[in-house]
Formats: C-alpha cells, sequence, structure tokens
C-alpha cells in the first residue's frame, strides 16, 4: 500500500509540473502582449513597457516558467527588475512561497487574493458536496431496491427535473422563494466562523450549497441507482444470498463496495472542478469565492490572477485524482498490484 501511494504521488508531482508549463505556454504563447493584458485596458506605451519590467515579461517564456516555479517553492520579490527595485524601493513588493504572480490590476499579489476568496469556496464546495454525496447514494440506494415500484418511479422523476434546471435558476429561485419572499431563511451573506459562529457560518452557506447539491445529487441518484443494480446481478451477490446472509449485509458488505469504485471517481473529480467552477452560484448569491475571482481577472485582463488560478485550479483535479486513487486501494485491494 505504501509503494501504491508512493507511486502516485511521484506521478502527480510531475503531472504538476507538466501541467504548469502547459498553462504557462498557453498564456504566452497567445498572439496578444502578455505585458499589454497584464497591464490592463487603458495602458500607455511607457505603462506597458514598466509592466513588462516589473513582471519579468522581458525574458524568455521558459525562464518566466522557471522564475515562476522558484516562486511558489521559494518565494520572489516585484517588480522583477532590479533597475526598478533600486530606483523605487518604496514599491518593492515581497511574494511569500507559495508567490503564484503579482496583480498589477490591483497591485497585491495572486496568493493574498485567492488567500482571501478560497475559504470561501471551499466552505461552499464542502457543504454541498457532503449534501449531494449523503443524498444522492442514500436516494439511489433506495430508488434501486425500490426497481420498478412507485418510489423508484417517484426519485428517478424527481432527480430528472432537477437536473434539468441551471443552477442560475435554481439559486434565483431558492433566493427570491425560500430567503427573500417567504423569510425561511435570511438572505445569504458569506459570514465566517469566527464571525458568526458555526451556527451562523452553515445558515448563511445553506442556499447556496443546496443549490449546488440538488443539481448534482439528481446526476448521483440516477449512477448510484444503476450501479446497484448492477452489482446485485453479479455471480457474488447471488452466492452470497446462496448462503443464506441477509438482505442488509449483503447490500451494504458486498454490493455497496462494488458500486462505490465510480462513485468515488465521480465524487473526487466533481468536488475538484467545483472550487473554481461555482462561478454562477458565487456571482448569484454574491459570494466573493473562487469562481467570482477568475470572472473579475478575465473582465479586467488581470493575467497573473488567471495564470494563478488556473496553476491552482488545475493542482486541485491532479490532487483530487491522487486522493481517488489511494480511496481506490482502500475500496478495492486488487488496485493495489497495478
Amino acid at each position: 500500500m505504501f509503494a501504491y501511494v508512493v507511486r502516485r504521488l511521484f506521478i502527480g508531482v510531475i503531472l504538476l509540473i507538466v501541467m504548469s508549463l502547459v498553462t504557462f505556454m498557453l498564456f504566452f504563447l497567445m498572439p496578444q502582449d502578455p505585458a499589454r493584458v497584464a497591464c490592463g485596458k487603458n495602458c500607455s506605451i511607457a505603462q506597458i513597457k514598466q509592466t513588462e519590467k516589473a513582471l519579468g515579461y522581458d525574458k524568455p517564456a521558459l525562464t518566466q516558467w522557471v522564475d515562476f516555479l522558484q516562486g511558489v517553492v521559494v518565494g520572489r520579490e516585484y517588480p522583477e527588475d532590479k533597475t526598478l527595485r533600486e530606483k523605487a524601493p518604496e514599491l518593492i513588493s515581497d511574494c511569500a512561497a507559495p508567490c503564484l504572480g503579482y496583480s498589477r490590476v490591483n497591485q497585491v499579489t495572486v496568493a493574498s487574493e485567492i488567500k482571501e476568496a478560497f475559504p470561501v469556496s471551499l466552505s461552499l464546495a464542502v457543504l454541498a458536496f457532503l449534501m449531494w454525496i449523503i443524498g444522492g447514494v442514500l436516494f439511489g440506494v433506495i430508488a434501486a431496491v425500490t426497481k420498478g415500484t412507485v418510489i423508484d418511479r417517484g426519485i428517478v422523476a424527481l432527480s430528472l427535473v432537477f437536473y434539468a434546471f441551471p443552477t442560475f435558476f435554481i439559486g434565483l429561485f431558492l433566493l427570491k422563494f425560500i430567503a427573500i419572499k417567504w423569510g425561511l431563511v435570511d438572505v445569504p451573506s458569506y459570514t465566517t466562523i469566527a464571525e458568526g459562529g458555526i451556527g451562523g457560518w452553515l445558515s448563511n452557506l445553506f442556499l447556496p450549497s443546496l443549490t449546488l447539491a440538488l443539481f448534482f445529487m439528481a446526476g448521483y441518484v440516477r449512477m448510484t441507482r444503476a450501479f446497484v443494480l448492477e452489482s446485485m446481478t453479479e455471480d457474488y451477490i447471488r452466492t452470497a444470498r446462496a448462503k443464506g446472509l441477509k438482505r442488509g449485509p449483503v447490500l451494504f458488505k458486498h454490493t455497496m463496495r462494488a458500486a462505490l469504485t465510480p462513485l468515488v471517481t465521480m465524487a473526487g473529480l466533481d468536488f475538484a472542478g467545483l472550487m473554481g467552477g461555482a462561478i454562477i452560484t458565487e456571482s448569484v448569491f454574491n459570494f466573493n469565492g473562487l469562481g467570482k475571482l477568475v470572472v473579475d481577472a478575465n473582465v479586467s485582463y488581470d493575467l497573473p490572477t488567471l495564470i494563478g488560478l488556473v496553476v491552482l485550479l488545475g493542482a486541485f483535479v491532479i490532487v483530487a485524482n491522487i486522493i481517488v486513487d489511494v480511496l481506490y486501494a482502500v475500496i478495492d485491494p486488487r488496485v493495489r498490484v497495478a
């Protein structure tokens, strides 16, 4: 097991390095001048040249990538150009590791921007994840064991309804009726645990998390139902029943173990994608998370922030894959020899 985990971690590190290189090259090989994009829409030629030197964009793209990796590990200082630092030492900005760049638009490091937005997206993603995993697997199993009945058809039909509606519709519906019109909950406004306690933190996250959970839960209900029904037709399940095992142990000890393997893959990738992909939900509820930060950076042509976010969110996906591989080995020991 230890050797399996080490192999997956080593492959993950290689993928992180390759992903950062590909991301960097894609942005710096685009037709537009990276310095012009990083400077903003209304910059003069002199300001663009200054930005080019300050952020190190006058160097070859490969050299910039090496400097970027070095900044992630040990940090770096901006402006990148030593002459500019000597002329204006008061403008020196120390970007501590992990340094993902410096936003000229907002005059702060990218890491500090992410530090403010990350807890919002993480809280939203974790609560939504718990909701849709518990609800999706539970209702999927109920639908599978009651196959062909009114309960099964009702659960499947309801899941199709929620899957058909986009998240902005579900979010606006919940916000308008549950929070504003009926007043069942307060209008959500992100509050940290330090400010509002666990109760205040959860109450403000409830509607946005429910918006995401309902959409994802619908897919997990159908997939869980399909995987459980497929597993129940296997020979080893029939053998377990023939030995006289009760329905409960057969379902939870044997059937669910096989059905969970593909669900783990879905859950890991969906959670990683949700960290920066809840743009619409964050916009509807005015939550300043990573999704909203991506939108703002794109609108303001904030290239360093975009690069930092793409690298970070890509790292989430790779780390999620590593965790999924390890969970595979826990659920099914046969995976460890692969």
